[in-house]
């Protein structure tokens, strides 16, 4: 029966292991009475020469007494040696499965450490792209205000230029106006004088420069273009010098020295 064999089995190893420990005392206890014989072993006579005058003999030296041998222990009694405990031995597959768990929790470690790098790379890529587009974005932006403070300053330059333009055409406007209302003037006084010939042929026009000082005062008088009627360009001549001294203009600034005349009987 198994409960039979078990005792069995275990009271041989009891047994053996007695034997063995009983072995091992006397063992131990054989050594011990060896070990004190050797050291209470009787030292042998030692023989000296000593030099010496003649009257004086070799002494000997005097023999030490033995120690008294110490009496051997008594046995101890055998003691049971207990079988070490026997410790059951792991199963591969809690091994395996602790190695798998390693080899997962390293592969995860590995897989987290690589996904943070390449986040880690993948934000400063964004970073310097965000970068990247910021300076671009702020040199666009600058061009363009330098563009339009450009086109603003040519478009100020041009509105100045119309202005300065309608400007000297409104000037030269009101001035050929002042002019020609000043030579209207000098005509109208000029006609007043002129005694046109009887039977006058027409509307023929003759043309005289006229040679003034400030005062309106004529200098000289010359036929520039005659109108084909001696008689006509005679009269306009006399009419001429008469007039003198001639209107003055509104503005001294208007003033002219030589002056361009021009006349014809029906105006």
């Amino acid at each position: 029966m198994p409960p039979a064999r078990a005792r069995s089995k275990w009271s041989a190893t009891r047994w053996i292991a007695a034997i063995l420990a009983i072995a091992v005392h006397v063992t131990f206890v054989l050594f011990l009475i060896f070990s004190v014989n050797w050291q209470n072993r009787r030292p042998e006579p030692v023989t000296m020469e000593v030099y010496a005058p003649p009257a004086v003999e070799k002494i000997e030296p005097q023999k030490q007494p033995e120690p008294p041998k110490p009496e051997p222990e008594p046995p101890k009694p055998p003691v049971e040696a207990k079988p070490p405990p026997v410790e059951p031995p792991k199963p591969d597959i809690a091994l395996k499965e602790k190695q798998e768990r390693l080899k997962k929790e390293q592969a995860e470690r590995a897989r987290r450490e690589k996904f943070e790098a390449e986040k880690r790379e993948a934000d400063r890529r964004e970073a310097e792209r965000r970068e990247a587009e910021k300076k671009q974005q702020e040199k666009r932006l600058a061009e363009a205000r330098e563009r339009q403070a450009r086109e603003a300053d040519a478009l100020k330059a041009q509105a100045q230029r119309e202005r300065q333009a309608l400007e000297k055409a409104a000037a030269d406007a009101a001035r050929t106006k002042a002019d020609a209302d000043y030579i209207r003037r000098i005509q109208a006084k000029v006609r007043g004088n002129v005694v046109v010939p009887p039977d006058m042929p027409g509307n023929p026009e003759a043309i005289f420069d006229v040679v003034q000082l400030p005062t309106g005062e004529i200098i000289d008088v010359q036929l520039r273009k005659s109108s084909g009627v001696r008689a006509y360009d005679e009269a306009v001549q006399r009419a001429i010098l008469k007039s003198s001294p001639l209107p003055r203009p509104d503005s001294p600034d208007m003033f002219r020295r030589n002056l361009t005349l021009k006349f014809r009987p029906l105006d």
